[in-house]
């Protein structure tokens, strides 16, 4: 999904895991409508994006996935962009940051995870990664579909209107259960490195969002925050996990807030003021 005014500042959109380009329908509205050019592509192994089974798994980790967004911007002539992400999308938004600094203006990292630092634990995680992957494959996307929705990190969207929670149920549902089985191997917490001590290595602004019922990832934001030479840490109330589904109005605001500062850019409709 690429929209929006060519030449306008490109904010790069990357969805979580079992999601597609189209999660961000409703924020890529509304960035087009202030003036942003919007890419929210399916990362591997989701939407459109299928698997390839003769592929090296690794070409869907997260460094593969960087340099295939890299490709993907040059392609469409972006030098630079704001990258923004939600939970498996931001973590690779920070593994890209990490490594190509140059190819981002910003980044806004929703509900993020550094990695797992201890590494029993990321062991157990990987176990457990394999694990759900097999049941995937095995048992299919409807099973993957409403699994999901019932895990305890998802619970507060049981608020959200049946309509909405139907949509979402139907695009997790569409994704090809070897696809979500490869990403979740590949670029699953299981897989991915600690990245923690790297953090100051970025130089550039940072947006950290998380919702104020997600008490582990605000804790993950607020220890990540310090360790960045420029960043902010916004808390939405009465969100979860996923703050752009949940208060999408709020996570916009946000957003929009940090591109405006880091781009000189008004809102719609007002002129700049010296």
């Amino acid at each position: 999904m690429d929209s929006g005014v060519v030449g306008a500042p490109v904010v790069l959109l990357l969805h979580g895991f079992a999601g597609s380009g189209d999660d961000w329908a409703p924020i890529v509205r509304a960035l087009n409508a202030e003036g942003f050019r919007t890419i929210a592509p399916d990362l591997p192994g989701h939407g459109v994006t299928r698997w390839d089974g003769a592929q090296p798994l690794a070409r869907y980790g997260a460094e593969a996935t960087a340099l295939d967004l890299l490709a993907l911007l040059d392609r469409l002539g972006v030098e630079r962009a704001h990258w923004a992400g939600y939970s498996m999308g931001a973590r690779l938004a920070l593994t890209a940051a990490l490594d190509h600094p140059d190819r981002v203006e910003t980044l806004t990292l929703e509900s993020v995870s550094p990695g797992i630092e201890d590494a029993a634990e990321r062991e157990d995680r990987a176990r457990s990664d394999e694990a759900l992957a097999t049941a995937i494959e095995t048992r299919g996307a409807a099973w993957f579909a409403e699994s999901w929705a019932a895990r305890p990190i998802f619970e507060s969207q049981s608020a959200l209107p049946d309509a909405v929670r139907a949509d979402l149920a139907a695009r997790r549902g569409r994704n090809e259960p070897a696809g979500l089985a490869a990403s979740l191997r590949a670029a699953g917490q299981g897989a991915q490195p600690f990245v923690g001590d790297r953090l100051g290595g970025f130089p550039r602004p940072v947006l950290l969002v998380t919702g104020e019922l997600d008490a582990d990832y605000v804790n993950l934001a607020a220890a990540m925050a310090p360790r960045f030479p420029a960043s902010l840490h916004a808390v939405v109330p009465g969100a979860g996990h996923n703050v752009h589904l949940e208060k999408p109005e709020c996570f916009v605001r946000s957003l929009l807030t940090h591109l405006r500062r880091n781009t000189g850019r008004v809102p719609h409709g007002t002129t700049a003021t010296p």
